[in-house]
């Protein structure tokens, strides 16, 4: 960037704007702590939304299935079974209990069962009951097998055995009269169907009011590994479902901590990159799904897939470049068990991409007590980073407007109204990242952004930037000298360049700066010791060092300069690989970022 300031910033990975307090952890009969991981739902935080349908299908390169067991998840999260399919079916649909019809949906460009399209697969809501109570899936199974169109469900609590699926009661009632003592039923609004896929044939019914969960457990045949295909990924573990105040279905993944966290480094790191990275960031995502046990309970599950909480995809795709890794799965065998604890609590452990010089304190980011309560999430200075910047395609980034532009970009986010903007008032904290900008207008009005709002408000991906090449602190970028012969040491000239300069070494001995002295840098490479370079002019200067205060800018337009991308709180991502690439342990990365945490066994 020439002579202007280099100022980095951090990418949000996933935190809420409070922080929680922490849930207590479920345990199952054998002793793993389960999580439940939202993959499709009606909060905001799972963009696929709620389905209509939601189709498994059993991971096999043999060419068989494994098929599906059906029953519901307990208190301590074990899977109770309650049914389970008869041959080893591959593929396996679980519907909302409404007339839904099999087949093409151009909105969605797939295949699937939906009530905007009519075929003649039809899934009805109308069936007939068959007379009789059953004590067993075994019992009742065997009388559905009686029927052509015979299946089993689960209603209220209980074993029954229906018949056939039709759009209307009228046809369902005709049906009826072919079966002595049968009668119409059919279900709750929370109520749903299994079937095998691209069928109308009904594999299992269940419905169990607004508390009901529907739980599917694929494999019947014992083998531990099994994986399962949903959106397009697959997963470990089991699938609940569920449909929320009685709408479309909810799916979570449920499945062992330790699957959730290998489902979790692989996408929120890269899956090649250093091993104590790599355990760093299995620290970090274990203690915060932990901590934010039950943060979407009233969804029906912990913790969502996406970056608003981590990014989880399970074990990835067909792609083989995509998913867990031989290293990234060692950083988390090798960290099992281990969290992040401050005064014997579950540390708050948010993370970014790249912090281009300093963390910020969270106080000023979310409002929360870093005095107090979260010490341990201040600002650090950070020396390491700038070692990863040539893999790091958010290590610097401009944003430019025109005068006009911004006016709009701000009043599209709700700020100001029928007036221009006249200047921008830029607070700056001790570690140089602009924690507040107040927006002055035209017509006099004013408003103030927080830190949390100003990416979202002006468009960029940091906090930590110049704008017009304004220095923080309000320190103005020194003019370039006439020669290139004078020297700045953190942004103020020192005339005569290495004339008269004295170094202090850490014994406290003072000799004078001369010879040919070389420096090292965060990254670790030398070089000897010059002045900076402006690209353009040729003249020697240096890029002004981070600073507090304020700094009003005005004019025609508005050029941003910063780099990164998030919420720069915690720890860097980028940071953290260049910090095990000059042999940091994960465990010391973790210290860095988090100073006074420890780890131990959670």
């Amino acid at each position: 960037m020439g002579k202007r300031l280099i100022q980095l910033a951090a990418a949000v990975l996933a935190v809420s704007l409070a922080i929680p307090s922490a849930g207590a952890a479920t345990t199952n009969r054998d002793g793993d702590i389960m999580i439940r991981v939202g993959l499709a739902s009606s909060s905001s935080h799972v963009p696929t939304g709620e389905l209509e349908a939601a189709h498994l299908e059993n991971n096999n390169s043999a060419g068989y299935g494994f098929g599906y067991r059906f029953g519901y998840y307990d208190k301590g999260l074990n899977f109770v079974e309650l049914a389970r399919t008869n041959d080893k079916t591959i593929q396996a649909a679980v519907l909302k209990t409404q007339n839904l019809y099999y087949g093409h949906v151009a909105s969605l460009d797939k295949n699937t069962y939906s009530s905007s399209i009519t075929s003649n697969i039809l899934v009805g809501c109308y069936h007939v009951r068959v007379p009789g109570g059953f004590d067993s899936f075994e019992e009742a199974s065997e009388e559905a097998s009686r029927y052509n169109d015979g299946f089993v469900a689960w209603i209220d609590g209980d074993y029954q055995v229906r018949a056939g699926s039709y759009a209307t009661q009228e046809e369902a009632e005709e049906a009826a009269a072919d079966i002595p003592d049968g009668e119409v039923a059919w279900t709750s609004s929370y109520g749903m169907n299994v079937v095998k896929t691209g069928t109308s044939q009904i594999l299992f019914q269940y419905d169990c009011g607004e508390s009901g969960r529907l739980a599917i457990q694929p494999d019947v045949t014992g083998v531990r590994e099994t994986r399962t295909w949903f959106l397009n990924y697959k997963y470990r573990g089991g699938f609940q479902f569920h449909r929320r105040s009685g709408g479309n279905i909810t799916v979570a993944n449920v499945l062992p901590l330790e699957d959730y966290v290998n489902g979790v480094v692989c996408y929120e790191m890269g899956r090649s990159w250093p091993l104590e990275a790599l355990k760093a960031q299995a620290l970090c995502a274990r203690t915060y799904v932990l901590r934010n046990l039950n943060k979407h309970d009233s969804y029906g599950f912990d913790i969502c897939g996406t970056a608003s909480c981590q990014a989880y995809h399970g074990m990835g795709t067909q792609r083989s470049d995509y998913g867990p890794s031989e290293v990234s799965m060692r950083a988390v065998a090798e960290t099992a068990g281990m969290v992040i604890k401050y005064n014997g609590r579950l540390a708050e452990t948010p993370y970014s991409s790249s912090f281009g010089g300093a963390s910020e304190d969270a106080k000023y980011i979310w409002g929360t007590n870093t005095e107090t309560e979260y010490p341990y999430l201040r600002g650090v200075e950070d020396p390491y980073e700038a070692g990863a910047d040539s893999i790091n395609a958010r290590s610097s980034w401009t944003v430019s407007y025109t005068a006009a532009q911004l006016t709009k970009q701000l009043q599209s986010k709700g700020l100001g109204t029928g007036t221009s903007v006249d200047r921008l008032v830029l607070t700056y904290s001790d570690k140089g990242n602009v924690i507040q900008i107040v927006v002055h207008w035209a017509n006099g009005q004013s408003n103030t952004v927080k830190a949390s709002d100003i990416r979202n408000r002006f468009g960029v991906d940091s906090i930590r930037f110049t704008v017009n090449g304004s220095g923080t602190g309000g320190t103005p970028e020194p003019e370039p000298p006439a020669t290139g012969s004078d020297l700045y040491i953190n942004g103020s000239q020192v005339s005569g360049g290495l004339d008269g300069a004295y170094v202090i070494t850490s014994s406290g001995s003072v000799s004078k700066l001369d010879g040919n002295p070389y420096i090292i840098t965060g990254s670790g490479s030398v070089s000897p010791l010059e002045t900076f370079k402006d690209q353009d002019s040729g003249h020697g200067t240096a890029a002004p060092q981070p600073g507090s205060g304020t700094v009003t800018v005005s004019g025609s337009s508005y050029t941003f300069n910063g780099a990164g991308w998030g919420h720069q709180v915690g720890m860097s991502q980028f940071g953290a690989y260049a910090m095990a690439n000059r042999g940091f342990s994960g465990e010391e990365i973790i210290d860095f970022y988090f100073p006074g945490v420890k780890i131990t066994q959670y």
